[in-house]
C-alpha cells in the first residue's frame, strides 16, 4: 500500500445501516494492511484547532526558564513540559528534537480512577491555555470512542465493547513543538526516531505538511499527509496485542526536513487513547484460530504502558 487511506465517521454515524458498514469495512480493512486511516467528520471544528494552535505556540514561545517550572520531577513527565531531546525510541539513546507538554484525563467524579492520575498542570501565564487543551482532549476522545465502537464491530464484539476500558481512561494530549534545527543533528537524531505507540489508537492533529512517515508492510516508508480536515489516526501496540495482531500497530517516525527548511517550527498534537490501567489486553478469543494462533502472553494495560515507559526512558526501573 502507497498511501494511508481515508474515511468519513460520518457515515459510521449516519441511521444508514449500509453506509455505517461501509465505514466498518473501510477501517477495518485500512488497520489490517497498514494500521493508519484519515479521517474526515470528527469532532473537532476550525475554531477549536485554530485556538489550540494559536494556545500551543504560546506556550513554547515562553522563555525556557518559565516552561521549565512545568517539568514536574518523579512523574515520568505524564503530565505538563517535558523539556527538549528528554524522550527518545525504543531502542535508540539519541534524544528526539522535540519538546511537548501533557494533558491528561479529566477523570469524572468519585471515579476509582480519581487517585491513579497526576493532576492537569494549571499554566498561569496563559489564561485560556488550559480550558482550551480540556475542550480539545474532549473532543478527540469522543472521536475516538466511535472509530473504537468500530473496530469492536470488525473484530466480531459488542459495539460498546470499548467504551467502558475508556471512561476516565489514562489518556494523553500531547501537543509536541519540534523547534528549528540549527546544527547538525548528532549520533543521527531525529524529530521522531522510528517507533509504535503504546496505546489503544492515536489521534494525530497536525500531519497536513510533510514529515510523518508510515512503513509499509514491504518495509518502504509511505508519506502520510492529511487533508485540512482530516485527522490521522494509527493503532497502537496495545490494540494490536489485544488483537493478536490482526490490527496493525505500525512504525512510523517523523523525519528532519531538507535543510532549506531547518529554520522552521513544526507543530502536531497527537491524542493518545489509553483505557484504565487493569483492561486486560489478553489476545481476544475472536482473533485466535489455527492459522492465527496466540501471539503474546497475557499483561494488563498498566504493565503494559509501565514496561514500554522504562523503555523510553521516561521512567527508572
Amino acid at each position: 500500500m502507497q498511501q494511508i487511506p481515508s474515511v468519513d465517521l460520518r457515515d459510521f454515524l449516519s441511521d444508514d445501516p449500509t453506509r455505517k458498514q461501509k465505514f466498518v469495512n473501510e477501517i477495518g480493512k485500512a488497520y489490517e494492511e497498514i494500521g493508519f486511516v484519515a479521517l474526515k467528520g470528527h469532532f473537532l471544528d476550525d475554531k477549536l484547532v485554530e485556538d489550540l494552535y494559536a494556545e500551543v505556540r504560546n506556550f513554547f514561545n515562553l522563555p525556557l526558564e518559565t516552561k521549565s517550572k512545568y517539568e514536574i520531577p518523579g512523574i515520568g513527565g505524564q503530565r505538563g513540559y517535558v523539556s527538549f531531546g528528554k524522550e527518545h525510541a525504543k531502542g535508540r539513546s539519541a534524544g528526539d528534537l522535540k519538546e511537548f507538554w501533557h494533558f491528561g484525563q479529566y477523570v469524572s467524579e468519585g471515579s476509582k480512577y480519581e487517585n491513579e492520575y497526576p493532576d492537569n498542570v494549571q499554566v498561569t501565564e496563559l489564561p485560556n491555555f488550559n480550558p482550551v487543551g480540556k475542550q480539545a482532549y474532549q473532543m478527540l476522545e469522543k472521536t475516538g470512542i466511535y472509530v473504537l465502537r468500530a473496530l469492536a464491530l470488525y473484530i466480531g464484539l459488542d459495539e460498546f465493547y470499548f467504551d467502558k476500558y475508556i471512561k476516565d481512561g489514562n489518556s494523553i494530549l500531547r501537543p509536541i513543538h519540534y523547534p528549528p534545527i540549527t546544527d547538525e543533528p548528532k549520533d543521527g537524531a531525529v524529530r521522531a526516531a522510528a517507533h509504535g505507540d503504546i496505546n489503544l489508537i492515536t489521534l494525530l492533529m497536525g500531519a497536513q505538511g510533510k514529515g510523518l512517515q508510515v512503513q509499509n508492510h514491504n518495509g518502504e516508508w509511505v508519506d502520510a499527509i492529511a487533508q485540512p480536515d482530516e485527522l490521522m489516526i494509527n493503532v497502537g501496540d496495545m490494540l494490536s496485542r489485544h488483537t493478536n495482531n490482526k490490527l496493525k500497530s505500525t512504525i512510523h517516525q517523523v523525519v528532519n526536513p531538507p535543510r532549506e527548511l531547518w529554520g522552521s517550527s513544526r507543530y502536531s498534537i497527537p491524542f493518545f487513547m489509553h483505557p484504565v490501567s487493569d483492561m486486560s489486553l489478553n489476545c481476544l478469543p475472536e482473533c485466535i484460530d489455527e492459522n492465527n494462533p496466540k501471539l503474546y502472553e497475557d499483561i494488563t494495560a498498566g504493565e503494559f504502558l509501565h514496561e514500554r515507559l522504562v523503555e523510553l526512558g521516561l521512567i527508572k526501573k
